[in-house]
């Protein structure tokens, strides 16, 4: 089977193209520049060239393969809402395609996306986002529309932390801030909690829900439940040889400006169910462990915030 994956250059959607191929997929992998298409041809994929806002270009790709699963987003955090919306014109570009289909659309998110209307419960698969307080959201509702009209689409929710050497997400934003500050810091007592993976073990939960999915599924890329913000922070103090400190919300805000929503949230998040259905079972390290490593932060990407 041919599936396309857009995000294929990325720091998980690499460790999905090659779970894919491992497992005798052919993959086709969407591609902004000649260095992303390197990176593709050099894993034994596909070159599609495109990217996720040319939906001619991801219309072009989806007729002429299996299923999709989308990876792909724009990182620019200071246009994160009109990006998150730029990813919702993809999904429905692509699930359009798919209509009529058994054709496959998986499509990521983040349990993050119920930072804003989460209680202190576990959040589940069966939790839905009511409040659009996090733009992600969109997805999400995407989603939800191309599955009521029959389309094969479901959807898997990423930890806010997707870990592992070379990781460009949510820690290293922290560990940039921590060390343009000076300190680390985590917000009042430190112990609301986020949820983590490895992007090991979310690759296999890709190709699981690509071969297992039903319509309108949501799934959590989850391995640890709850990690306290306190022993994120203070890990990161620790590679940098910096204090770790305790803010209140409003000097938090101060210090991570339109990522304190992130930085406050306690979502800790259960994969129970998308481990029951899709038989899934990571084993990777654990996220302390693994940013505890001292290769884990080289030289890191900074952000836009």
């Amino acid at each position: 089977m041919r599936v396309f994956v857009t995000g294929a250059s990325g720091f998980i959607g690499s460790a999905v193209v090659q779970e894919l191929l491992k497992n005798g997929y052919e993959v086709l992998g969407l591609a902004r520049s000649d260095q992303s298409a390197q990176a593709i041809e050099k894993m034994g994929a596909e070159v599609h060239r495109g990217d996720v806002s040319d939906t001619d270009s991801l219309i072009r790709a989806t007729e002429k393969t299996d299923g999709v699963l989308h990876l792909g987003f724009i990182h620019d955090f200071s246009k994160f809402k009109e990006n998150c919306e730029i990813d919702r014109k993809a999904i429905l570009a692509m699930g359009e395609v798919l209509r009529g289909s058994n054709r496959p659309l998986i499509v990521s998110s983040g349990v993050g996306v119920l930072a804003g209307s989460a209680t202190v419960k576990v959040v589940t698969e069966a939790d839905r986002a009511t409040a659009d307080v996090i733009p992600r959201v969109a997805s999400e509702h995407a989603v939800e529309s191309l599955a009521k009209q029959g389309v094969h689409a479901s959807l898997i929710r990423l930890s806010p932390s997707v870990h592992g050497v070379g990781e460009h997400g949510f820690v290293p934003i922290l560990y940039n801030i921590a060390k343009e500050k000076g300190f680390s810091t985590y917000v009042g007592d430190g112990m609301n909690r986020w949820p983590g993976v490895h992007r090991l073990d979310a690759a296999v939960l890709y190709r699981l829900a690509f071969e297992k999915a039903a319509v309108g599924g949501v799934y959590h890329g989850v391995a640890e439940e709850g990690v306290p913000f306190k022993e994120i922070a203070s890990a990161i103090a620790n590679q940098l040889n910096i204090p770790v400190v305790s803010k209140t919300p409003e000097e938090a805000a101060d210090i991570f400006g339109w990522f304190a929503v992130f930085a406050g949230a306690d979502i800790p998040a259960s994969s129970k169910k998308t481990q029951e259905l899709l038989g899934w079972k990571p084993a990777q390290i654990g996220l302390i462990s693994d940013i505890q490593q001292a290769e884990y932060f080289g030289p890191q990407l900074t952000l836009k915030r």
